[in-house]
């Protein structure tokens, strides 16, 4: 297929994420002798300010990183735990039967992603000889925030969607009002400035003063003494325990690659299993966005979903056998399971979404980044606790009330996340950086990305762009259907309908179908070869 637009190639340093100001701050970064790490840290800072319905400093982040200097690979898990009060009596004794996406009983964990940046900033420092100072990563999103930015498609669609809709109703929460609507309290329109002088304020204390002072400094007195008001359980001893983990990142070979991603509480394993089940398979003889393709992978990520709801949640509460569901046993079984002719009949027991921005770093050491962020649903919880313009997440919405669930509520425990940032070596060197926001898009998006680029030799910015599909469930739907952009050929329409596949048509380029984004590395001479979805709002930089 044609792309609709170009990939972007550059010889030294790429850099790609869902904001094009945000991709902007990260070359910015490299050009002044930044590395790929301290880079990624000012991408993630100016994607709390500029793609605020997404990601913010009151959301969770999840990073891949290659140190080329020592050649291995790294996680860090920079997710929040539940905190001490966050029990499933606490809930049942207000009348819960699960616990609310929105409001102040929404956001029970303790946000994760500023003590990510300031692990990723400390390792750089200490292991690849950073130059970069800790302020000096943060003044583009300071400056965006004290003196503004363009509001683009993406944050205009998601927030009339929130304002619009009855069940949300993130207008009557009074500091989300005054922050993210206009005088008349309407959402801002596509390219009016907007300014976030209260987030510009909590940046440059965290600029000046390090991430701790998020954690145990003014900033956590406000945060708390606003939750003290509001029935809130989050406490000053929450956030001062917080700590981000560093963690052995998963692999599993595919094809003559190795397919690298973290393990739970994200769905990694997921996205890996898929990968798993695919390498029993070969594509050769499967035309590309065929039915055959797209029917193959849509029962691997069934039979990986039927793994991953029996299994993930936080592995410091439950021993989770990761190698044997990763092992070439397991891949081999799982594929018997499916038959070309017909779909399987699946249940799938969870239904996680998640709106998040994925963006990944490469510069001209070597150095990869591979890192996603989220605060949940779109504007998370809905919660500004006042004076800090911290918009805080709803991800601790999603852990179970049921005291028999794999991913119970308990305290200081990490509930089961969507995110997972990805990366596939060759010769243990990075050939390929990729991710995409979305939920459950997420494992099924990257499958399509590796196959497209590995297989069938497409561009980065042919395979984010080609018809997309999701297996799921999406807001308000009552059960799980095969969304597909219509823009797919309606003979591969057909048969997916015949074999069982309850296909529902949606636009073409929907947001539904999450914001991707990869880097692939010419192993021969170098080159970076860029690409952003056209479905958000982002842009691939190199030079």
């Amino acid at each position: 297929m044609k792309a609709y637009r170009p990939t972007t190639m550059a010889p030294g340093v790429m850099v790609t994420s869902p904001h094009y100001l945000a991709s902007q701050a990260g070359v910015s970064v490299l050009r002044e002798g930044g590395n790929a790490w301290e880079a990624a840290i000012a991408v993630a800072s100016t994607l709390a300010v500029v793609y605020p319905h997404m990601n913010g400093v009151g959301g969770d982040s999840f990073w891949l990183m290659y140190d080329a200097k020592s050649t291995c690979m790294r996680g860090l898990n920079a997710s929040g735990r539940s905190g001490e009060k966050a029990t499933i009596p606490f809930y049942i004794d207000r009348k819960y039967q699960q616990i609310p996406t929105r409001g102040y009983l929404a956001a029970n964990t303790v946000p994760g992603a500023v003590c990510g940046w300031d692990q990723v900033f400390q390792y750089s420092q200490k292991h690849l000889q950073g130059t970069a100072r800790w302020s000096d990563l943060f003044q583009t999103a300071i400056s965006y925030a004290k003196y503004g930015f363009p509001v683009t498609p993406s944050q205009h669609y998601w927030t009339k969607c929130n304002v619009y809709n009855e069940s949300t109703n993130l207008q009557n929460y009074r500091e989300f009002r005054k922050t993210f609507l206009n005088d008349d309290y309407q959402p801002f329109q596509v390219g009016e400035v907007m300014t976030l002088h209260d987030l510009a304020n909590t940046l440059e204390e965290i600029a000046d003063k390090g991430a701790r002072t998020f954690y145990e400094g003014g900033i956590t007195k406000a945060i708390i003494e606003d939750f003290q008001q509001h029935d809130g359980m989050l406490t000053l001893d929450d956030f001062a325990s917080h700590q981000s983990e560093w963690v052995t990142p998963l692999s599993v070979p595919y094809r003559e690659y190795t397919a690298y991603n973290l393990p739970p509480n994200t769905q990694g394993m997921t996205s890996l299993s898929i990968l798993n089940v695919l390498n029993q398979f070969d594509l050769r003889h499967i035309a590309v966005d065929s039915a055959d393709y797209v029917h193959l992978i849509l029962e691997a990520t069934k039979l990986a979903f039927s793994d991953r709801d029996q299994w993930i949640t936080d592995p410091h509460f439950v021993n989770i056998p990761i190698d044997e569901l990763l092992s070439e046993d397991r891949a081999k079984e799982l594929a018997k399971q499916i038959q070309m002719s017909a779909a399987l009949n699946h249940e799938k027991l969870l239904d996680p979404k998640g709106d998040t921005a994925w963006f990944g770093v490469v510069d001209q050491q070597g150095n990869a980044v591979s890192c996603i962020q989220s605060i949940y649903h779109d504007f998370g919880s809905g919660i500004i606790p006042k004076g800090t313009g911290i918009l805080l997440q709803n991800r601790g919405s999603f852990f179970s009330l049921n005291p028999k669930h794999i991913n119970k509520l308990e305290p200081h425990k990490r509930t089961f996340h969507t995110l997972n940032p990805a990366m596939v070596t060759y010769h243990s060197e990075p050939l390929l950086i990729y991710g995409t926001m979305g939920g459950e898009g997420q494992p099924q998006t990257q499958a399509a990305l590796v196959t497209k680029m590995i297989d069938y030799g497409m561009s980065p910015q042919e395979a984010i762009e080609a018809p997309r599909w999701l297996y799921g469930r999406t807001w308000g739907a009552l059960s799980n259907t095969v969304k597909v952009e219509s823009r797919m050929r309606e003979h591969v329409l057909k048969e997916l309908k015949r074999r069982g596949h309850p296909i529902e048509m949606v636009e073409p380029y929907t947001d539904m179908m999450g914001h991707a984004g990869a880097i692939w590395i010419d192993p021969e001479n170098g080159m970076k070869y860029g690409g952003a979805d056209p479905r958000g709002d982002g842009m691939a930089i190199g030079y």
